[in-house]
């Protein structure tokens, strides 16, 4: 069974490939089926824009099709930046800069709180879907701290391990991460639906 993955992320292919190969799925990518879909993120939640994704995908491959969307949200910035941390500071600005950004409008904040959301949908060509999401809590560092990972992880302190995102491996990243948890969950959604 063959779903498209709506992404450009090779990571994330080969993240997804390995947790559903297990259930028969073959993941491929949009661009391996020469598809190009431009989705405008318009929804207000993960979840909204996770669903325009996996719809736009489907609609123009005829394949069932995955999409996640995933972001940061920080207590002291009232939620944000949330569903825009891939364009928070605007176009100009790289993974670095984002975080830089954000430390910098962090400045004299003590509530460092915050958590990582992810939300993964899929749609069917028949019309069903299927979502599930993940959250880790953490708080945000004083300084990046780590190479590993990409985003905010230098900047997004896990208190257990009294280390970033960006100092675990790939390993101890998924195992608590928001994406990881979410596509554990819905590896079991999807687990369920195929059984039917």
């Amino acid at each position: 069974m063959r779903f498209v993955l709506a992404t450009h992320n090779p990571g994330k292919l080969k993240e997804m490939s390995a947790i559903l190969s297990g259930l028969g799925v073959e993941v491929v990518s949009p661009a391996a089926l020469g598809i190009t879909v431009d989705v405008e993120e318009t929804g207000t939640t993960f979840a909204e824009n996770a669903m325009l994704k996996a719809k736009a995908v489907c609609a123009a491959s005829g394949l069932p099709a995955i999409a996640d969307d995933s972001g940061l949200c920080v207590d002291a910035l009232n939620g944000g930046p949330g569903v825009y941390s891939a364009r928070y500071g605007g176009e100009g600005l790289d993974d670095k800069g984002r975080y830089a950004l954000l430390l910098q409008n962090m400045r004299g904040q003590t509530t460092r709180a915050a958590h990582f959301a992810c939300a993964i949908a899929c749609a069917f060509p028949d019309g069903d879907t299927l979502t599930a999401e993940g959250r880790c809590d953490g708080a945000i560092a004083f300084a990046p701290m780590g190479e590993g990972g990409f985003g905010y992880d230098p900047v997004f302190l896990v208190p257990d391990k009294g280390k970033t995102f960006g100092q675990l491996t790939a390993e101890e990243k998924d195992a608590i991460s928001h994406r990881g948890k979410a596509l554990r969950a819905f590896s079991e959604e999807l687990a369920t639906y195929l059984r039917k």
